[in-house]
């Protein structure tokens, strides 16, 4: 009898300790769910504030315009009432300040103008590249333009083998068609960068990776100088090895040669005057 009742007992024990556990997991489980929540919650909330810091900032430079624009009209309103009483001095005043105003206006037009040219030309040097080098196919070769600036992009493996800085055959066709169209704008000058990748480099004469994309850049505009005939007045040979990644983790990307066409600063210069002079501006 006894031993009934202890075993009675145990199992009470037993299933009480099992309820304990289930309803502890389903608490654990809720408390997880709720810290989701919160955490959720969280982020709205920053979010929101962010948001409403952002909008704030809107509104209040939208009441400084607002209050600027008030100031302003006040002070035409007040012109305009003090123009019947303007003396002869003070109409000649007003008469060379407008004359200042459209010579100013002027000037920026000249200067919007230039840059359109600019921007016109750059236009035509790509679409020339991509004339001469659209046949090539070839993802090696990347051409763009940035800030004003037209740069071709060749991949070293298009241009050297690996630890090489001797030309291809293949990478002797491709810098031909480029010298194509460089000879073709005298007006222009190009730097000519070599860029390799982080990994050390030590052979023979070269002692690390400034040497090789010194001598990567130098092997490409000897190609261009004495295979194409290109005016080495107009070039620059600069090594910038490992030091401006395009990729960082991409070393193959990293390992490219990569040509700078851009107008010589008198050019641009010129494009200027010749705006000055243009009718359709100084109408």
């Amino acid at each position: 009898m006894k031993k009934f009742i202890l075993g009675f007992l145990g199992m009470a024990v037993l299933l009480s300790s099992c309820v304990s556990q289930k309803k502890y997991a389903e608490l654990e489980t809720k408390q997880k769910e709720t810290q989701d929540l919160l955490n959720s919650a969280t982020v709205k909330l920053n979010s929101c504030l962010e948001e409403k810091a952002t909008a704030d900032a809107r509104l209040q430079t939208l009441e400084d315009q607002n209050a600027f624009l008030k100031s302003n009209n006040q002070e035409l309103i007040n012109n305009m009432g003090n123009l019947t009483t303007l003396t002869t001095k003070g109409a000649e005043n007003l008469e060379k300040s407008l004359e200042s105003l459209q010579e100013k206006d002027l000037t920026i037009r000249k200067l919007q103008n230039a840059i359109t040219r600019r921007d016109s030309v750059n236009l035509a040097l790509v679409q020339s590249l991509k004339g001469v080098l659209g046949n090539l196919d070839d993802e090696d070769i990347e051409i763009s333009v940035e800030k004003g600036v037209v740069f071709v992009s060749i991949s070293d493996k298009l241009l050297f083998s690996s630890g090489s800085y001797n030309i291809t055959a293949r990478a002797k066709e491709v810098l031909g068609k480029v010298a194509q169209v460089v000879n073709n704008k005298p007006d222009f000058e190009f730097m000519v960068e070599g860029h390799t990748d982080d990994v050390p480099y030590r052979k023979g004469v070269l002692l690390d990776n400034w040497d090789l994309s010194v001598k990567r850049s130098t092997a490409v505009v000897r190609i261009l100088q004495n295979d194409y005939g290109v005016d080495p007045k107009r070039m620059t040979a600069a090594g910038r090895a490992e030091y401006v990644p395009v990729s960082p983790t991409d070393k193959a990307r990293n390992r490219r040669t990569r040509i700078v066409v851009l107008p010589k600063i008198d050019q641009f210069y010129s494009m200027i005057e010749e705006g000055m002079k243009d009718p359709a501006i100084n109408d």
